[in-house]
């Protein structure tokens, strides 16, 4: 059977026939379950896929930090929340699922805010064999907390006092910046998490 977009004649044959057959237009939605046909299942190579690149993208901010705590932050220990690098990696895969390229056109710019300064930390390129289609400027925060900087006091006073002593805790909030390099609007879209 064919349909067509507009039926200009009630034939009472072909309703008929419709009605011979099992049609009755009260349950065209009671024959099937609609959300079958409109959600499809999720590929489990797909979620595989994605658990692993959120891991390997959280490795690298744990990477990033772990090499910039020595040469540009001046500490010994940074002290990351519990699953941050996890969340701000799952919101990076959020952002670039937009994207021609995904995360593979994707530039990772990483810094620390700290007392309203920032300091660069790091450049992440995804994949360098892609042309970048979008920049992300990630920004970790550091915890405000009177008792770190009171402690430091004392350890830089003794003789503890050492150019490394200094424990850099990072807050739980962190904020990202997707900027697009080839839209015609130029959209920036600011998230602060």
């Amino acid at each position: 059977m064919v349909a067509t977009g507009s039926l200009s004649s009630k034939n009472s044959a072909n309703i008929s026939e419709l009605l011979d057959h099992g049609f009755h237009p009260g349950s065209l939605l009671n024959d099937f379950d609609y959300w079958d046909y409109v959600v499809p299942e999720p590929n489990l190579n797909e979620v595989i896929f994605e658990e692993t690149t959120c891991q390997s993208l959280a490795k690298m901010l744990e990477n990033c930090l772990s090499k910039s705590k020595q040469t540009k932050l001046g500490c010994s220990k940074v002290l990351v929340p519990e699953k941050l690098t996890q969340r701000i990696a799952q919101d990076v895969l959020r952002l670039s699922s937009t994207e021609p390229c995904g995360l593979r056109g994707c530039v990772m710019h990483v810094n620390l805010e700290i007392e309203n300064v920032c300091k660069k930390l790091d450049k992440i390129v995804c994949d360098s064999s892609v042309v970048p289609t979008f920049e992300l400027t990630l920004v970790f925060k550091q915890e405000n907390c009177s008792w770190t900087s009171f402690r430091d006091f004392f350890f830089s006073r003794g003789r503890f006092s050492s150019g490394l002593r200094r424990t850099l805790i990072l807050s739980s909030g962190f904020r990202l910046v997707k900027k697009k390099l080839y839209s015609l609007i130029g959209t920036t879209v600011i998230e602060e998490c």
